[in-house]
């Protein structure tokens, strides 16, 4: 009921745009992003309440990436700009436990599969 998706191979300084399309069950759940690269952490790279009215970004990404939701469609938008190869991971989505959404993993309850981006240099 998670499904990430439109990771691809673009080099730096492009843009792309990941979709995460949720079922009905997550309608009044937070959403977020996280990111793991190859023998790295998971990070987090962004969230957003159930209403789409509160949003946060890690500080890796700020400036560059957006968050944003359309529950009518049922898909979190994650717009990335200015591409670096340190963003290239695999980008995850995550449903929290309640309609907002916070920094830590610990927060999520459900995962979707991941979509890969890799960024050229």
């Amino acid at each position: 009921q998670l499904q990430a998706y439109g990771g691809g191979l673009v080099q730096s300084g492009d843009s792309l745009r990941l979709s995460c399309a949720f079922g009905r069950a997550f309608s009044n759940n937070g959403v977020g992003w996280f990111r793991q690269a190859p023998g790295k952490e998971r990070e987090f790279v962004a969230s957003i309440g159930w209403k789409g009215g509160t949003t946060a970004l890690g500080d890796s990404v700020k400036g560059r990436f957006t968050i944003s939701r359309d529950n009518a469609k049922s898909i979190v938008a994650l717009q990335m700009n200015d591409l670096k190869v340190e963003d290239s991971a695999t980008y995850y989505c995550a449903a929290a436990r309640t309609p907002v959404a916070a920094s830590s993993s610990t927060y999520y309850n459900y995962w979707g599969q991941g979509t890969l981006v890799t960024v050229s240099s």
